[in-house]
């Protein structure tokens, strides 16, 4: 079983509890304006790798990854659209009692692969771009019904899920638009975490290095009491929001 694999980071601290074994996989179907790894975007890209050739690499990080209660998190790209190739990896990871964790958009069909590797998904990082209905298109260049098919799938599963929720001015930094993320994410049950993310330009350079024009360039980070201000409407559909700062 093979897949294609961008990168991979060994300790990574922002992507699941404890300290991660990050997988970012190659392809992705989402064309987010603000995407800071445009680099992943095409699916021939990146380095050919078998599950048996990640299983060896992670076993010699084992020692602090247990230490810190941490595991594997797979994101990208997309990871779902390597279904089957995550799967056999995450059920290699559980077989030798390693924690594993699936950073998506959740945009994919239900397919046999999607639902089998959900099976075997310890925990769910869903970044929810934008609320339902045009605006998410305009900003990710796909529709959310896919995604809203996904997320209440998992959700009947019962499996923790921590959502992600970047605040980008003029898009998804609105009261309405607060609002409808919030109300969709209060429909899952399965919710323990919600974590607004700030709008940062970090990815400009790899726009920059692949010869694009940065779709965001004259977008201004959020200021501080505009993120509060968001967290105040999650905070009031009663959803576990981290503090802001």
């Amino acid at each position: 079983m093979t897949g294609r694999i961008h990168s991979i980071e060994t300790m990574g601290t922002l992507e699941g509890p404890g300290i991660r074994y990050v997988v970012f996989l190659q392809g992705c179907p989402l064309r987010c304006l603000y995407c800071h790894n445009p680099d992943t975007w095409r699916s021939n890209d990146g380095r050919e790798e078998t599950v048996d050739g990640v299983m060896a690499d992670l076993a010699g990080y084992r020692g602090f990854i247990d230490a810190s209660g941490g595991g594997i998190t797979c994101t990208g790209g997309e990871p779902l659209m390597q279904a089957s190739f995550v799967g056999e990896l995450f059920r290699r990871c559980r077989k030798k009692g390693v924690h594993t964790a699936l950073d998506t958009s959740g945009y994919a069909e239900l397919s046999e692969p999607v639902r089998k590797l959900l099976e075997t998904t310890d925990l769910l990082l869903l970044d929810i771009k934008h609320a339902p209905g045009p605006g998410h298109k305009e900003l990710t260049g796909v529709s959310f019904d896919r995604i809203r098919a996904f997320a209440k799938h998992a959700d009947a599963e019962r499996i923790p899920i921590w959502i992600r929720h970047v605040l980008v001015p003029g898009y998804t930094l609105d009261p309405e638009v607060s609002k409808r993320v919030a109300a969709f994410v209060a429909e899952l049950a399965s919710v323990e975490r919600v974590d607004l993310l700030p709008y940062h330009e970090l990815g400009r350079h790899k726009w920059e290095a692949l010869g694009r024009q940065y779709p965001l360039d004259t977008i201004a980070p959020p200021t501080r009491e505009e993120v509060s201000a968001a967290h105040r409407i999650f905070e009031a559909a009663g959803l576990p929001v981290t503090p802001p700062f």
